[in-house]
């Protein structure tokens, strides 16, 4: 079968690899359907050694399973499924709190040894716990929406609920990528009134006004915290969603954050070291929260309305290609020609 394999940075290649099969009793082989190129993925694509490389990309998927192993009881040949970007038991004691990707028995799709999903089939590990069955067929014309909930839209939501986004608060999102985008449409969906989307391109902001927000910033920096500062009245807001990861998106969140309010992080953090000392969030009693979203803790909640098309999160899709055309699809996101690429196997 066809696989997507990232050898360095700017070298990815669509190569044939051996057929995934059942290793072991608790997994599932599934054909995909439907994946996509992640914002994070661009983070390898930019940097990555060539010792790191050839590694197995992507993770995020829709499929037909085709096989499951003798312990899995949930699932059968046949069903359409969505899977989040960790797998998880679905058992253990942080599953049960919801916090599935500090699972003790899970882990991610990126790590070595495992099998990306820009690919034609994969094996799912822990497929009972990991796997949704959806309840419309591979072919439906709502798979862009329904791929979105095994990351970025569960990634957006996940901002805004960690960061206690109710009809009260004040919301600025950092960041106008796909998980920018739907972090504001999580945001609109639980009750904020006011929403402030940092990013400076045109068509990506344009969406983001469609998803509910109020208010766009294009400029960065100190600029940008200016003009926030200015339209909260010099306060600033109660909730900072930062769907970046860079160190200056947590700079200009902590400088448009009101005494009290709280950052909310979700883009994969690219350092180490920010302030959180006395002068910084401990004096004005802000809180930092965040980390990778748990997205199947969130499939049931938001699945509905995908169904129901009363949202279209699938909407920040705006190039699809099938998986020869996955390279020039990590240039086209690279280069900020595409928001996010759709993959058709």
């Amino acid at each position: 079968m066809k696989a997507t394999l990232m050898y360095c940075a700017g070298d990815v290649r669509t190569e044939d690899v051996p057929d995934p099969v059942v290793e072991r009793p608790t997994d599932a082989l599934v054909q995909i359907t439907t994946s996509c190129i992640c914002g994070s993925d661009l983070w390898p694509y930019g940097s990555m050694a060539p010792a790191d490389g050839p590694a197995r990309m992507g993770h995020e998927f829709l499929g037909v399973v085709t096989d499951v192993g003798a312990e899995v009881a949930g699932l059968q040949a046949g069903d359409h499924v969505v899977a989040p970007f960790a797998y998880s038991d679905g058992t253990c004691a942080f599953c049960r709190e919801g916090l599935y990707t500090s699972c003790v028995h899970g882990g991610f799709w990126d790590e070595p040894g495992q099998q990306g999903g820009q690919a034609e089939a994969i094996r799912v590990p822990l497929a009972d716990g990991t796997l949704t069955k959806l309840p419309v067929a591979p072919d439906s014309a709502l798979a862009p929406s329904l791929l979105t909930l095994s990351d970025v839209f569960g990634t957006g939501y996940h901002a805004a609920v960690w960061g206690g986004v109710t009809e009260r608060t004040t919301v600025a999102v950092v960041g106008d990528g796909a998980v920018g985008l739907l972090a504001v449409l999580s945001a609109k969906l639980l009750g904020a009134e006011r929403i402030v989307l940092m990013g400076r391109h045109e068509d990506r902001t344009g969406l983001g006004r469609e998803f509910g927000a109020t208010d766009v910033v294009a400029e960065r920096g100190e600029e940008g915290v200016a003009k926030v500062r200015e339209l909260t009245g010099g306060e600033g807001v109660h909730v900072v969603l930062e769907a970046v990861g860079a160190r200056p998106a947590y700079d200009q969140s902590f400088g448009i954050v009101r005494p009290g309010g709280t950052i909310s992080r979700v883009g994969v953090p690219q350092y180490e070291e920010a302030p959180v000392g006395f002068g910084s969030l401990f004096a004005g009693n802000v809180t930092l929260t965040g980390g990778p979203a748990p997205t199947r803790a969130y499939v049931e909640t938001l699945l509905p309305a995908v169904l129901a098309g009363t949202v279209e999160p699938g909407r920040v899709f705006d190039r699809t290609v099938g998986l020869d055309g996955v390279p020039d699809g990590y240039r086209a996101m690279a280069d900020r020609e595409a928001l996010k690429v759709l993959v058709t196997p």
